[in-house]
């Protein structure tokens, strides 16, 4: 990401003084700042996916700052977040592209943003998606909403909202339900894993219990923490019945691939 002013490096490499964050902003952003906007749609993070932690206090930053440049303390400002990306593995593991996704969207926690996941239709071998279209729509629905006010258009897909323990299972609860959880395509819902104290997730399964899902393991018998489409390229197909993809999650904050990197 790297556009804010005072993030400059002191002395940037030789050959690479257009890419220092006060070149960027200088040349393609301050000279906007007499027009008013009506919002602004951000496409970035890939560059930052080993960088998770930073990121959760520089994107923030970003937004801060642009607002304050151009004076519109509640500019709405739409991002989309990583899509899927890389071989998809056998077993799940730590990704540093989902906790890069998992500080994208606690970005949300800022007035007057939006997210629209691109977690389903990204391209293994490609890391920018074919589907510019899918994008499109869903960061005008985001726009509809939180720069035009429609309040009761479903603009998202579900969001992870809190769990509860169900005997050997955990039921998970969610936002942004539309009309109602659904599940893509005809199989059973994929892309959940359930971990117990050891911290060794394994596949769950998982079912929808009305506006809930339900996800254990056998090799689990007291789960303590799940994550959902926690990898490079996952295959999650929890949606609402709108079609908008489930956010990914973990409801754990244990040390992952990322953790301590700046």
């Amino acid at each position: 990401m790297g556009l804010l002013p005072q993030d400059q490096p002191a002395a940037p490499a030789p050959g690479g003084a257009e890419h220092a964050p006060t070149t960027l902003y200088n040349g393609m952003i301050a000279p906007l700042q007499p027009y008013a906007l009506k919002g602004v749609i951000w496409y970035q993070g890939e560059s930052n996916a080993d960088r998770a932690e930073q990121y959760r206090t520089l994107f923030p930053a970003l937004i801060a700052d642009w607002r304050r440049h151009f004076g519109q303390p509640e500019l709405p400002f739409l991002f989309v977040q990583l899509a899927s990306y890389m071989a998809a593995r056998p077993e799940p593991g730590e990704s540093a592209w989902a906790e890069l996704r998992e500080a994208q969207a606690l970005a949300l926690q800022v007035p007057h943003t939006g997210l629209a996941t691109a977690i389903d239709i990204g391209e293994a071998a490609d890391i920018h998606p074919h589907n510019k279209q899918e994008v499109g729509r869903r960061l005008a629905l985001a726009a509809e909403h939180i720069a035009y006010g429609a309040s009761k258009l479903v603009y998202s897909g579900p969001v992870y909202a809190g769990m509860s323990p169900a005997g050997a299972a955990i039921k998970l609860k969610f936002t942004q339900l539309g009309s109602g959880l659904a599940v893509r395509g005809d199989g059973a819902l994929q892309g959940f894993a359930v971990a117990g104290a050891d911290h060794k997730f394994h596949w769950a399964t998982a079912k929808l219990v009305g506006n809930e899902v339900e996800v254990q393991n056998p090799a689990v018998p007291q789960p303590v923490a799940v994550r959902y489409d926690w990898a490079d390229n996952p295959s999650g197909n929890l949606t609402n019945r709108e079609g908008l993809p489930a956010l990914p999650f973990r409801t754990d904050s244990w040390p992952g691939s990322t953790a301590g990197r700046k």
